[in-house]
């Protein structure tokens, strides 16, 4: 049989691979990975890393592990004394999207998850240096009373080490929405600090069009272009400008889920991080502050309870240093299960 004309589907989700003239289709491989259990059964016999275990990067110290974020031993036993000066983290929403309700991505009753936010977020406090940045990626269910946001935000007046800086918002280019409603294409960014951490002005790549505005300095009458230190503007709260993550761009991790942009990851650590600073990352994922942190410079400890989405975060590192790619598009990260399908597939044939 030839699965080229064939054009069958792939074991790995509900997109086909192959067109029925043989030409690779540009889709993902395979489907969430947190809501396929049939692909999870064949992923987690490639990954290197079972639950408690960490794997410690040879080249630049990152660390990785499959642990729990709300179990303080896991988090101390991979920090091993270090402290961290930018946390980012981008907890499960309690938001179930698509209809999936899994053990990696659940809606649980909004006690229950407060609870779990409170543990992690005290590990966090136990963790950051005494001047340092957090980011929290959190959601809000528009179909239940906006939950976990304001919850989140009033959960985090208890821990006086950390105090508000700034509430962001990034605009995804595609969302969701029916006619009787404004189309949702927000994310919601959380920025605390601790003490008094440095903070980098950074700028985006949108050129400054504004003219007109004057302001007398130093005796001078000089226009608003006349004054800036860049041609382009700064991000303020509100990020536009960047791309969504989806299936036709390089940095693309296949099966993962509502991947945040490398650009707003790099973004986060040129403000609030310097070079060799410790990052540390509580919600892996598909490995984007890991990926940051090696083209920035800084030394990312990051772990995420899946080891398939551990193995994910090191297949990425390796695969940048290797091939200079920032992900797999279209894709698979896993090609020996691929080659495991096809050597089964035509044992079958035979």
């Amino acid at each position: 049989m030839d699965r080229e004309k064939m054009g069958q589907q792939s074991l790995f989700g509900n997109e086909t691979i192959l067109a029925a003239n043989g030409k690779r289709q540009l889709k993902e491989p395979f489907g969430r990975l947190d809501v396929e259990p049939e692909l999870r059964k064949h992923l987690l016999p490639y990954c290197r890393l079972s639950f408690g275990e960490i794997w410690e990067d040879p080249v630049r110290g990152h660390r990785v592990g499959v642990l729990d974020a709300i179990k303080s031993d896991h988090v101390e036993r991979i920090l091993n004394g270090l402290k961290a000066s930018l946390i980012v983290n981008d907890p499960p929403y309690n938001v179930v999207v698509g209809n999936a309700n899994t053990q990696t991505l659940s809606k649980e009753a909004l006690s229950d998850y407060m609870i779990f936010s409170r543990r992690w977020v005290m590990n966090c406090v136990r963790s950051a240096a005494a001047n340092s940045h957090l980011y929290v990626w959190i959601g809000a269910d528009v179909r239940d009373n906006f939950q976990p946001l304001p919850d989140f935000m009033v959960m985090m007046r208890e821990f006086s080490e950390f105090k508000p800086r700034n509430f962001i918002t990034l605009r995804n280019q595609r969302g969701y929405g029916t006619q009787k409603n404004w189309m949702w294409v927000r994310q919601e960014l959380l920025h605390y600090i601790q003490g008094d951490p440095k903070f980098t002005v950074v700028y985006t790549d949108i050129p400054k069009i504004l003219r007109g505005y004057y302001k007398d300095v130093n005796g001078t009458r000089t226009e608003n272009l006349e004054r800036s230190k860049s041609s382009n503007i700064r991000p303020g709260n509100v990020w536009v400008d960047l791309q969504q993550v989806f299936y036709r761009l390089e940095e693309n991790v296949p099966g993962c889920y509502a991947q945040k942009p490398l650009k707003a990851i790099e973004r986060i650590l040129l403000s609030s991080s310097s070079e060799d600073d410790i990052v540390l990352d509580c919600f892996a994922h598909s490995g984007t502050t890991l990926l940051a942190g090696e083209r920035l410079g800084r030394t990312v400890i990051t772990f995420d309870i899946d080891p398939i989405f551990a193995e994910l975060t090191i297949r990425r590192l390796e695969n940048y240093r290797s091939k200079g790619k920032t992900g797999w598009q279209c894709q698979n990260p896993f090609p020996e299960m691929e080659k495991a399908y096809d050597t089964a597939a035509t044992t079958r044939v035979s």
